[in-house]
């Protein structure tokens, strides 16, 4: 990422931006707008959008009947051949040698993880977490941050924010904050947010949504809820320096209460 003497490399000419697709969904623990748990209907959704990073919000591993008790982050890295890093925001003790009862996030690449570590974040209620992790690119790499803020109160989005925010202060981490922030891309709780980053909606030319048929409402990246999107709560935050060369909003078929979103990145080289 740097020389010796800590000098960031610049791009030439020979040196071309490294696409990734990413892809962002909150999983509502598997269970779709059926009220049904079906892993392998999600597996399907995330195997068709070829993604080479997948963030994923609200993942059961061991967590009771509503996803049948399963470890759903291994099973879905498996499925999809996929490695995995895990950030638990509820992690329990269960009697004997049973696993953990765990609730959190989950981060599926085809590339290499080279860290992985989890960030409590603060704030009352449901505890939240924030999963980082550092992506080994071809020429380059990749920070990223998959969370999902609090419903309380945006005064506890706002500190929230602030502790992501923090993550990025070395001027070296090239990187994106991606999930469910609970709160609308202008949100005055995000402020934080928009001082080192940009929403990834906004910066591509090429975008596109499930909304094909309201002529009112057209390309605005509705993800929630699924079946009647009215809210862009799912997103994704890039660091200077990294283009956006297309935003989808992906169709979910039905196997969450969100839609997930996917973004091509353009990652400078020798970062």
């Amino acid at each position: 990422m740097t020389d010796p003497h800590g000098v960031k490399p610049t791009p030439g000419p020979d040196q071309p931006p490294i696409p990734v697709r990413l892809v962002t969904f909150n999983t509502h623990h598997g269970v779709g707008d059926d009220r049904r748990h079906d892993l392998p209907r999600l597996a399907k959704v995330l195997a068709a959008a070829e993604a080479d990073v997948i963030c994923l919000q609200e993942v059961d591993r061991h967590f009771g009947d509503r996803s049948e008790d399963v470890d759903q982050a291994l099973l879905l890295s498996r499925a999809l051949d996929m490695q995995l890093a895990w950030g638990p925001a509820i992690d329990q003790p269960r009697p004997g040698d049973e696993p953990r009862r765990q609730y959190g996030n989950a981060l599926l690449s085809r590339l290499p993880i080279l860290i992985s570590d989890v960030h409590p974040l603060p704030g009352s209620g449901e505890p939240r977490s924030a999963l980082r992790t550092l992506i080994e690119l071809d020429g380059g790499a990749l920070w990223v941050t998959t969370t999902h803020l609090t419903t309380r109160s945006a005064a506890e989005r706002a500190e929230q924010v602030a502790l992501l925010r923090g993550l990025y202060d070395d001027p070296m981490a090239t990187g994106v904050v991606v999930g469910d922030l609970n709160a609308a891309p202008d949100a005055p709780e995000l402020a934080a947010l928009r001082e080192g980053f940009s929403d990834a909606w906004e910066m591509t030319p090429d975008r596109d949504d499930q909304a094909r048929w309201r002529f009112w409402q057209r390309q605005e990246g509705l993800t929630h809820p699924a079946r009647a999107p009215h809210v862009r709560i799912d997103q994704v935050w890039v660091t200077q320096g990294i283009q956006v060369a297309g935003a989808r909003v992906l169709d979910g078929a039905g196997a969450s209460d969100h839609l997930p979103l996917a973004v091509d990145l353009l990652v400078p080289s020798g970062v």
